[in-house]
């Protein structure tokens, strides 16, 4: 029986949507427009500072320890021992192309274990460096928690290789008790998945070995907890640690529809889902309808429903100039009756963004490719960050002293934030401009791209080291131009709209007159459709009377 969700239900999610907001988009190799297999992620924190993590490749002596803070917050969890031997990793991709991605799902909070030593950041970015493939980061990740113990709540991963991308999602056991449940499913290479902030791994064959793993408990522990008493064929992982709820199907759930949404033909046949019609989930991994590019990615990361029964740019909410944005928290109340904001995959509080490209068909210094961004997708500009990079550029580190609570010049969070801000209120008078020197730059790497590459693999060849100097250096100048380049933006932006006019431009330059003064401004004013609002609203008040 069909069922429409009421939204009396907010109340019980409303404690935990700040912890869940990050998107992963996943392309598989054969369903990619160059043989690549792509990977998105969005860091969507309040909090989190917007920067390029490294950590440089070692040899380390036996009994080495390593310090585990966890990410969110940098609290000291304990000390693990360290690997003998680790690999260079920038941002979330390592030396080998092997790139690491999470949502948080959150899922039953009984089974939090606070006794744990690592958390899911610590997860990522230490099998990072202790893995080659994602086979083995997933049994690096998986050995970690049963030895240490894991800290935090239930989790899915993107684990993907140049030839393989998985989703693992992982689960504490509760207070004391070492290790996780978790299985891992591997994405056909024809198919693309996504998942954002709602476990999506329901039914999984597990006499699969290629496409699936799994902890040999994921189901006799539901069993044991009361959460499963069916048989073994009609497990579902999502169903069993993290029930469907109103905010896990519509903040969450949505996002991964409208990426299906884009790229297939049955976003109408999955939409019941997500309005609570129906209680079938959508597949985990579906065919799409045409090859997809990396660059098909990194626009999709700025989706706010454009064009669907979704859209959030047209309605009340996006005021005057149909900002597609919304203010936390998701919910709100007017009087006895609760209401929802929706969720979209682009959203104002990312704090970094990345799409990550890899390819097999080329040397691993060569093939893997970050494209990183901080801030907001839709409000920033993406540049290649190559696996080998052993150099942050300025701009992506702590430069002068930079975080959440400080402001630089020097800083690229801190530049898009500049921005993004003068954007949002006036978002249809000012996103053309925006969109406009995004294009080009983007169109630029993407052009240069292959020069580039194929310049780099006859160095590899030569010289190793060189190599990959060439293409550190190449990271880190695109990243510092893209920077300079988008603080002249801001200072354009801030003269062309000053005070809520427009200035007058001509053959691309701010006009002046005949004697050399500014040739004056105009004024917009709001869009019909808002004044018409205005006065239904208003009445009287403002008529002039003659």
């Amino acid at each position: 029986m069909k069922k429409r969700l009421t939204l009396t239900v907010l109340l019980v999610v409303v404690a935990v949507v700040n912890a869940l907001a990050c998107t992963n988009l996943i392309v598989g190799k054969n369903a990619s427009a160059d043989g690549s297999t792509i990977v998105s992620y969005s860091a969507d924190s309040y909090g989190l500072f917007g920067e390029l993590y490294h950590y440089p490749a070692g040899l380390h002596k036996k009994g080495t320890l390593l310090d585990v803070r966890e990410w969110d917050s940098g609290k000291y969890l304990g000390q693990i021992e360290q690997a003998r031997q680790t690999y260079n990793v920038i941002g979330n991709m390592n030396e080998f192309q092997l790139t690491i991605a999470e949502t948080t799902f959150g899922g039953r909070p009984e089974l939090v274990d606070t006794t744990g030593i690592i958390d899911y950041g610590s997860l990522i970015y230490i099998g990072l460096q202790r893995s080659r493939t994602a086979r083995e980061a997933i049994k690096v990740m998986t050995e970690l928690v049963q030895e240490y113990g894991y800290y935090s709540s239930g989790e899915s991963f993107t684990i993907a290789d140049p030839n393989e991308i998985w989703i693992m999602e992982m689960i504490g056991k509760g207070p004391g008790v070492r290790g996780a449940v978790w299985v891992a499913v591997r994405v056909p290479d024809d198919c693309i998945s996504a998942h954002a902030n709602q476990s999506r791994i329901h039914q999984f064959n597990m006499n699969d070995k290629d496409y699936c793993m799994y902890s040999s408990d994921v189901i006799s522990f539901a069993r044991e907890k009361g959460y499963f008493d069916g048989v073994n064929k009609d497990f579902s992982f999502a169903n069993a640690y993290a029930p469907l709820d109103f905010g896990a199907r519509r903040y969450c759930e949505a996002r991964v529809w409208s990426y299906f949404n884009m790229f297939t033909d049955r976003g109408n046949e999955f939409l019941p889902y997500i309005t609570g019609d129906t209680d079938a989930p959508m597949p985990l991994f579906v065919k799409p309808s045409r090859k997809i590019s990396v660059q098909d990615v990194k626009n999709a990361m700025r989706d706010h429903y454009e064009g669907t029964p979704l859209d959030i740019s047209k309605d009340f909410g996006a005021g005057p100039y149909h900002t597609p944005y919304r203010l936390s928290p998701l919910s709100f109340k007017v009087g006895d009756q609760e209401y929802f904001n929706e969720r979209p995959i682009s959203t104002q509080q990312s704090a970094f963004v990345f799409v990550a490209q890899m390819r097999s068909t080329l040397p691993d210094a060569v093939g893997g490719v970050l494209w990183f961004a901080t801030d907001d997708a839709n409000m920033t500009v993406f540049t290649p960050v190559y696996c080998c990079t052993d150099e942050v550029p300025v701009c992506y580190s702590r430069v002068d002293g930079a975080d959440y609570i400080t402001f630089s010049w020097n800083s690229s969070f801190w530049i898009y934030n500049w921005i993004a801000n003068m954007v949002y209120p006036r978002y249809d008078l000012m996103i053309d401009d925006v969109r406009a020197t995004q294009t080009e730059l983007e169109a630029t790497f993407r052009d240069a791209q292959e020069g580039i590459e194929s310049t780099a693999v006859k160095m590899l060849e030569k010289d190793p080291v060189k190599g990959k100097a060439f293409l550190t250096n190449y990271t880190n100048m695109t990243a510092q131009s893209t920077f300079e380049t988008w603080k002249r933006l801001g200072e354009f932006l801030i003269v062309k709209y000053n005070d809520g006019v427009v200035t007058r431009m001509k053959d691309g330059k701010f006009e002046r007159n005949s004697i050399g003064q500014p040739a004056g401004v105009t004024r917009p004013g709001y869009p019909k459709e808002f004044l018409e609002e205005y006065v239904k609203q208003t009445g009287d008040r403002y008529k002039i009377i003659k």
